[in-house]
């Protein structure tokens, strides 16, 4: 049973107020376990007592992650504190972050992708509907939420832009390419009339003529994913958006562009897509170039 500690439901109620739900479980979570650990209320700890704490969360195995995400959810919460004025510093503030080990992102190949698209070929209202979705996803670079979140109005099918609202509700524009305003076009036309018996100005919408949700748009590509002959637990909105970027960078676009279209606020994270594209050079070329081929100790014939 958490320790009741008035601090901490302040925190949170404040929390709940401008953060998504997640985040505030999140924060809710974590600062319940460092206050099981404690023993007591968090608000008077020490930046002794936060090190040793995160010391034996890495001595027990938890990843580097946890204690990053652990030690935020500190920081964010000795900074209300001083906020409202309870205390006059931030214990989390100069203890460093535990380094993360950034895994690189999957992607589809070119081929996969296009076996994916492929799958959802029909002629009926779903049909159009997925197509259009994947043609989307992977044609935009959308998060899964940016996608089901757009409404008709959102699509300039003659300029081929899409605008969306990405993190923080920011909002930019995506160019698409002529087959996915081909799709799109279609959806609009075919599909999504015999779809909207409700009226709904959201874009993508389900059998039903309500909004698709995330979990909708998920089921989506795991069904195409199996029709395509993919793995369908590898298969997902966000590994359309990896191919994205990759497939873009593969065929020389500069990363500064790459980095506006995903709507990512650090260029560090979309330059993670270049060691991809780099991986998968090496490999082309260690596989394809008779120069490439790696020689035995020794001369090499001479």
């Amino acid at each position: 049973m958490p320790i009741r500690d008035p601090d901490l439901d302040s925190f949170l109620a404040v929390s709940r107020a401008r953060l998504a739900p997640r985040t505030v479980e999140s924060y809710r979570r974590d600062l319940e376990d460092f206050a099981g650990w404690l023993k007591a209320g968090i608000a008077g700890a020490k930046a002794a007592q936060i090190e040793e704490y995160l010391a034996e969360l890495r001595a027990a195995g938890r990843t580097p992650a946890t204690l990053a995400r652990r030690l935020a959810a500190l920081r964010s919460f000795f900074k209300h504190l001083m906020l409202v004025g309870a205390r006059s510093d931030n214990p989390a503030a100069g203890i460093p972050s535990p380094r993360r080990t950034r895994t690189l992102p999957r992607t589809l190949s070119a081929r996969e992708a296009e076996r994916l698209i492929e799958a959802a070929a029909g002629t009926t209202p779903r049909s159009f509907r997925d197509a259009a979705l994947v043609e989307l996803l992977y044609g935009a670079g959308l998060r899964v939420s940016e996608a089901v979140g757009l409404e008709r109005a959102s699509v300039d099918l003659e300029e081929r832009l899409v605008r969306c609202l990405g993190k923080g509700g920011k909002e930019r524009v995506v160019p698409i390419g002529r087959r996915a305003a081909v799709a799109l076009r279609r959806y609009l036309s075919r599909g999504r009339p015999f779809l909207d018996r409700r009226h709904r100005p959201e874009l993508f919408l389900n059998s039903r003529g309500g909004p698709l949700t995330r979990a909708g748009a998920f089921l989506i590509l795991r069904k195409l994913a199996e029709r395509a002959g993919l793995e369908p637990e590898r298969v997902h909105p966000h590994l359309l958006r990896h191919s994205f970027a990759t497939h873009l960078l593969e065929g020389g676009a500069d990363l500064r562009s790459v980095q506006e279209m995903l709507g990512h606020a650090d260029l560090a994270t979309t330059e993670l897509y270049t060691h991809v594209t780099d991986k998968r050079r090496r490999e082309a070329y260690f596989s394809a170039h008779p120069h490439a081929r790696r020689q035995p100790d020794g001369d090499a014939g001479e």
